[in-house]
């Protein structure tokens, strides 16, 4: 069983949960995921918790292939005064911040977030491990290819599982080694990997396992469901929830989802499953 402490309080994970996506965002590649407005945010996270959701995630900038970094100051513009309204309003819930700035990630703390979410490792912002260190909450660890400007540009691997393997423990103990307690691992799906390099991870994600950390999966309407179903984001829910139980079959332990009902009896039916 996996724990995690989110600024005091402890989120267990013996068992699948969901995190629900909140894109405080004009551009993200799923239009029906982007939130403008204040009252259609909390609408959103109090149909999210009642769904099921364990954890909301809040970004504030779209990281689909080819899109532009989003500065630190714009970005606080709009994912801080979401995560002080959703901490406002529905105190209990807790908050990662889908971020790869550290000072975003130390301010959306500061403003009730309990967990920073960073597509990046630590690359893109080399501040960020001391950051994290610093405010003792979990942190969850992505695995990408370049970035997204440029991942999905040829992505290229001499042994794919390999080098991801190895990536992790590197990063692991990087962040271990500046002082950060909780881990998530992300294996990083669409960003930087072919659709077929993102089938083959998933089938062997097991793999990361010995790790010691908890794994999350976030395939939710992505390009390895649009591309193999020839569809759109917008059409793409049963393909997601497809890869979703795939993903627990595979040792996943959080969903990452635009649709959390879908999500949790998904769970629901993988738990059923695997009692049996």
């Amino acid at each position: 069983m996996f724990t995690v402490n989110c600024k005091g309080r402890l989120l267990k994970i013996d068992k699948p949960i969901v995190m629900g996506i909140l894109n405080i965002t004009p551009d993200s590649f799923y239009k029906n995921s982007r939130i403008q407005q204040s009252d259609t945010l909390l609408e959103r996270v109090s149909a999210m918790l009642a769904d099921g959701a364990s954890i909301l995630d809040i970004g504030g900038q779209s990281t689909r292939p080819g899109s532009d970094f989003l500065k630190e100051d714009e970005e606080m513009a709009r994912v801080i005064p979401a995560i002080m309204q959703v901490h406002q309003h529905f105190p209990d819930a807790i908050i990662s911040v889908d971020t790869f700035w550290s000072a975003v990630a130390a301010e959306a703390v500061n403003a009730g977030a309990s967990i920073i979410n960073d597509i990046s490792a630590g690359s893109i912002d080399p501040g960020m491990k001391k950051t994290v260190a610093r405010l003792n909450v979990p942190y969850i660890l992505m695995h990408m290819k370049g970035n997204p400007q440029n991942m999905q540009q040829y992505p290229h691997y001499e042994n794919l599982l390999t080098e991801i393997l190895d990536f992790f423990i590197y990063q692991t103990g990087k962040f271990r080694d500046a002082g950060v307690n909780d881990i998530i691992i992300d294996p990083g799906f669409g960003f930087g990997k072919t659709v077929e390099q993102n089938y083959l991870l998933l089938k062997n994600m097991d793999m990361l396992k010995i790790l010691d950390c908890s794994l999350m999966a976030g395939i939710s309407r992505k390009s390895m469901v649009t591309r193999t179903l020839e569809t759109s984001a917008v059409n793409a829910l049963n393909g997601t929830t497809v890869l979703n139980t795939l993903a627990l079959i595979h040792g996943a332990k959080i969903l990452r989802v635009h649709d959390v009902k879908e999500a949790i009896e998904s769970i629901k039916i993988y738990n059923a499953y695997a009692a049996a």
